[in-house]
């Protein structure tokens, strides 16, 4: 029986080698296959990995850039340029009151410094700088709810696997005291005391609870491995996961009705403000492009100076002497005609800002369903707990009733087989109810956005 079950519990964590050579070697062989994690490990790989999450985080670097860049475009634009050229051929000189044309080759450099500061535009540069503010924020925002979604799959996962496990070992407790049952069966039998079919009937029901605690092995396999596939170990690893009380939530949601839970869920879903945040950011936008049909005024100053070898002169006293110009003065441009172009820009403006509207009405609604489903569920889940409870006990009592007429000859196996089953059912059920609900207060918190990342 033991070496039984240490083939069952090596082949749990796929490591096919033999008893002895495990007993040898077991504590190597662990370290390099099994990854023991708790749920906070759990949830750092899955943010690692997630493609989702990574692909959000990165784009956070472009919104910095651009809220950067917005902020930056308040200060004077600065440029500076220089030409380096040559020309051959004909070339027209002023020499004492006469055009002299010359067949030469003339080496020319030109410089130039370029400083533009806008002075008014109609608002757009605040607008600007505004709607960069937002849609940062709202990047950020996404991101938390992204990472609460990672939170939410991996509990889902791992509590399901926390789950498998129980069950497994309730089959096997099962599957254990039917064989004892057989046992003792076969000594009635033996002893005369019971007929020969109870015990054939009791060897039929040790092969079906093989065969279900081989179907709970599997599923907790199966499960086992799309949780180690979320997380993305690395191939051969599997995870071993430390246990964790489902007795232990807080309960701090049972006595809060729909309309409590929604207004926590309208100040802390994640998405519902990001996507108020996106709002206004279109609406900025849709301000600062309606800004392009009003005049703009800007102030400019240009230095430039050039060198040629036509002169004589050296190259410093002409760039620096000579032919040096500066223009200081105001630019005023008046939009008239530029074939309906800022019509057409404002016309996307004004489509993606009530696009985001029609997004945060969504939204809106598919966060109230959200809290109401999860409420449902969660109150479903507490008065099934309740129930659950009440079930095992009284299976246990009527197992043991039950149990103890068989022996004294006064039941048959039909009633014993009907309790052990009822028993069972109902420590499979209680399990279920308990995880459950650990569950549901998970996903309650999901759906009001107040679950923490690294709860």
């Amino acid at each position: 029986m033991e070496k039984l079950k240490e083939m069952k519990r090596f082949n749990w964590i796929k490591i096919p080698l033999g008893i002895g050579f495990v007993f040898l070697f077991s504590e190597k062989i662990v370290a390099q296959d099994t990854l023991r994690i708790d749920f906070r490990e759990a949830v750092e790989l899955a943010l690692q990995a997630n493609v989702n999450y990574q692909a959000r985080l990165n784009s956070m670097e472009v919104l910095q850039k651009e809220k950067q860049v917005a902020k930056l475009s308040h200060l004077p634009s600065v440029g500076f340029n220089t030409t380096f050229a040559q020309q051959s051929g004909q070339q027209f000189q002023q020499i004492e009151g006469e055009i002299v044309v010359t067949n030469v080759t003339n080496e020319i450099i030109s410089s130039g410094l370029n400083v533009n500061l806008p002075i008014f535009n109609s608002g757009r540069r605040i607008l600007d700088t505004q709607s960069a503010k937002l849609a940062y924020d709202a990047g950020e925002k996404g991101l938390d709810r992204a990472a609460q979604q990672v939170v939410f799959d991996v509990a889902r996962r791992y509590l399901q696997v926390l789950l498998d496990q129980e069950l497994f070992g309730i089959a096997t407790e099962n599957l254990d005291n039917q064989k004892e049952q057989l046992r003792q069966i076969q000594g009635f039998v033996d002893a005369g005391l019971r007929t020969l079919s109870d015990q054939y009937n009791q060897q039929s029901e040790v092969a079906r609870l093989e065969s279900v605690l081989v179907d709970a092995q599997v599923q907790l396999e199966n499960d086992l491995w799309d949780l180690s596939e979320y997380l993305q170990l690395q191939v051969g690893v599997t995870a071993e996961l430390v246990p964790v009380d489902p007795s232990s939530r807080e309960n701090s949601l049972q006595g809060l009705g729909i309309a409590e839970l929604y207004e926590i869920a309208a100040s802390n879903r994640a998405d519902k403000v990001q996507q108020e945040l996106l709002v206004n950011s279109t609406k900025k936008d849709l301000k600062a492009i309606k800004a392009m049909y009003y005049p703009r005024l800007s102030a400019f100053y240009n230095y430039s100076t050039f060198y040629t070898s036509l002169d004589g002169r050296t190259i410093q006293d002409q760039l620096l002497k000579i032919y040096p110009q500066n223009n200081l003065g105001l630019s005023l441009i008046i939009p008239i005609f530029n074939n309906f172009q800022s019509r057409l820009d404002v016309s996307r403006s004004r489509v993606a800002y009530k696009n985001q509207e029609l997004q945060k009405a969504s939204i809106d609604r598919k966060v109230y369903q959200d809290v109401r489903l999860a409420h449902q569920n969660y109150q479903a889940a507490v008065r099934k707990e309740s129930n659950t409870g009440v079930q095992v006990m009284a299976a246990k009592e009527a197992q043991l009733a039950i149990s103890e007429r068989f022996r004294l000859g006064l039941s048959n196996f039909v009633d014993l087989a009907t309790a052990n089953q009822q028993l069972v059912a109902a420590q499979a059920d209680q399990a279920q109810s308990v995880y459950t609900l650990f569950f549901q207060e998970v996903l309650m918190k999901h759906a009001l956005g107040t679950l923490e990342v690294m709860e």
